[in-house]
């Protein structure tokens, strides 16, 4: 995996905006932080959050499931489950940032 299709598509994952037609899932969610952090950091690094954070901990529980995961096979798996959730989309803006990850 490319380090410049990873960074086309954490673009395309933080550019996405909040009310259009391209929605990933809670989990898709999740699934991008962790990876995201697992390949630009490494294994979890810092302490859980306390009780009352639960977006905080459950970014936390995320990225602790991937832990031992290669930087490479992190980015990796970032870029394939983006082009797995634009492919469900299948409109013209998903066709483009399709196009735009195979061609970094």
């Amino acid at each position: 995996m490319s380090q410049a299709k990873f960074d086309k598509a954490v673009t395309i994952v933080q550019g996405l905006p909040k009310d259009g037609p391209i929605k990933p899932s809670q989990s898709d969610q999740l699934f991008f932080y962790s990876h995201y952090k697992q390949a630009t950091i490494g294994d979890v690094n810092i302490p859980r959050p306390g009780l009352m954070d639960f977006t905080g901990k459950a970014k936390w529980d995320a990225w602790k499931k991937v832990e031992g995961v290669s930087k490479e096979d992190a980015m990796k798996l970032y870029v394939d489950k983006l082009l797995e959730v634009l492919g469900k989309v299948d409109d013209e803006e998903s066709k483009k940032y399709i196009a735009e990850i195979e061609a970094a």
